[in-house]
């Protein structure tokens, strides 16, 4: 049974930055369990046969692999975020996804949440790829949050993705 907000409904009160914050470590530990179980179904499908003790996978296996782990969490997180519905801890921190005029999410657009939200981590493979060079690789780290330390500069206290993808996190 799928939950739903109508347009128009009564507006909600934006979630603020810490509830945003223990609910993403929330759905870190939800994450890393579905990333957990879905590794351990396809590793036996990249690792080399004959392999040692603890064998590397080659790099188009790598590539692969991460490939199919990605589409797993896009899949998990337009599922969750789209038509109305909520993660674990969205429900338990009593926050919804909606669009900026109040309406449910559609999935192209939770899609284009999913995606936006790893422009911080793009960017710091490609910030990586060019100081490792110059012996500071170390600081692209800093990049992985971008998009979470966006709220500190949004005038709407948003995540970069919710900017990008038009959607606000509030409290029910």
């Amino acid at each position: 049974m799928a939950e739903s907000t109508q347009v128009g409904a009564p507006p909600s009160r934006p979630a603020t930055i810490a509830r945003r914050a223990g609910s993403l470590l929330y759905e870190a530990l939800l994450l890393a369990a579905v990333l957990f179980v879905a590794g351990v179904v396809a590793l036996p499908l990249v690792t080399p046969r004959n392999a040692g003790a603890l064998p590397l996978p080659p790099l188009p296996a790598q590539v692969a692999l991460f490939c199919l782990l990605f589409a797993v969490l896009a899949g998990y997180c337009v599922l969750n975020w789209s038509r109305g519905r909520r993660t674990l801890p969205m429900k338990t921190w009593r926050m919804r996804l909606l669009m900026a005029d109040g309406g449910p999410v559609p999935r192209k657009t939770a899609l284009l949440r999913y995606l936006a939200a790893w422009l911080g981590p793009a960017m710091a493979i490609v910030a990586l790829a060019l100081l490792r060079p110059h012996g500071l690789g170390a600081h692209a780290v800093w990049l992985l949050g971008f998009g979470f330390f966006w709220v500190l500069v949004d005038p709407e206290r948003q995540f970069l993705h919710d900017r990008l993808a038009g959607t606000r996190l509030v409290t029910e």
